[in-house]
């Protein structure tokens, strides 16, 4: 997206506090929305707790991840000072709008949410409501705030086109209530796949913990998981559809170096995958330490974390507020 397309917007996003935050989430939505919230009139960043708990979470551990992730995004960059970071339940909006909304969602649509399918499997009788019902939580959260642009990775893609429809239905029949948002979608950082498979989008619930490389992993460990990482057959550095797992490491390692992968596959042009994966295993440590040293020294003063995120909360109040306010009055809610 050309920069001067975002003119005048407001950009909302979020992530779930529902386990270790991992390069994937960096790569395809954090670092983006560092870079937007210079570019945004307005930006506005949420840990989505109630989508957390669409799955069966351990309380207190909840409650940790809470405060561990929004320290991630202050660590990574996200600066309170030039956008909204909160919690998505202390904002009693979002909610309240997510059932007005369902009343104007089809099941038909809820039924083609392939992440859902994914996410339940077989076994789609047995999983909550909430689950299922987790687009429409997400188009509340997206309209609340009248937001212009959402950064999401290419698989929410499907989750925006659903709250278009939504805020277009409402629209045409009850006038201009909400603002349709347009997705922003980064490049390779976007889909970032599992370092044990390629095929696989890299996931912080995956089975093994060598999918991924968490944010918040030492030095040690981010050699190993990357010495792991599965390649393809031969012992050429280079992308393409036929070599899926050198794809990914490269666009990892163009990500965090700055260099391009054409530039990478130059670089190492005659060398092995082992002397390959070892320098990007160096650059990766190197990338992530200060990153770590930021997040220890903010989630140490859970004090003044939660401050931070009280703070953002009452900034976007009147927004949420507002919105909430108009939908009722147009529906006959307004009393």
């Amino acid at each position: 997206m050309k920069r001067d397309m975002l003119a005048g917007s407001r950009v909302f996003s979020g992530i779930q506090p529902s386990g270790v935050l991992h390069i994937g989430n960096y790569l395809g939505a954090i670092k983006q929305w560092v870079e937007l919230q210079n570019e945004a009139d307005e930006a506005i960043f949420c840990v989505v707790d109630l989508h957390a708990i669409t799955v069966l979470q351990d309380p207190k551990k909840l409650e940790e991840n809470i405060l561990s992730t929004a320290a991630l995004f202050l660590a990574a960059g996200v600066n309170p000072e030039k956008s909204a970071l909160f919690v998505q339940s202390t904002r009693p909006e979002h909610t309240e709008l997510a059932w007005i909304l369902n009343c104007y969602t089809k099941m038909g649509e809820l039924n083609r949410m392939t992440q859902f399918k994914d996410k339940a499997g077989e076994n789609q009788e047995k999983v909550s409501v909430g689950l299922y019902d987790y687009p429409v939580l997400m188009a509340a959260d997206i309209l609340l705030y009248q937001a212009t642009h959402v950064p999401v990775g290419d698989d929410q893609k499907q989750h925006i086109e659903i709250t278009r429809d939504i805020a277009e239905r409402v629209n045409s029949k009850y006038g201009k209530i909400f603002t349709v948002p347009e997705p922003v979608i980064g490049k390779s950082g976007a889909r970032i796949m599992g370092l044990d498979d390629p095929a696989k989008k890299m996931c912080k619930s995956a089975e093994s913990e060598y999918n991924y490389i968490a944010l918040s992993d030492n030095a040690d460990l981010i050699r190993k998981k990357i010495q792991k990482a599965v390649t393809d057959s031969g012992d050429e550095i280079k992308s393409g559809e036929e070599k899926p797992a050198m794809t990914n490491l490269l666009n990892i390692y163009s990500e965090i170096s700055g260099k391009s992968v054409s530039d990478l596959e130059k670089e190492y042009t005659g060398k092995g995958y082992g002397e390959f994966k070892k320098e990007l295993a160096e650059a990766m440590v190197e990338y992530l330490a200060p990153i770590q040293k930021r997040y220890d020294d903010i989630v140490s003063d859970k004090e003044g974390l939660k401050k931070i995120l009280t703070a953002g909360s009452e900034k976007i109040a009147p927004t949420a507020q507002k919105t909430l306010s108009d939908i009722k009055k147009v529906i006959g809610l307004g009393i």
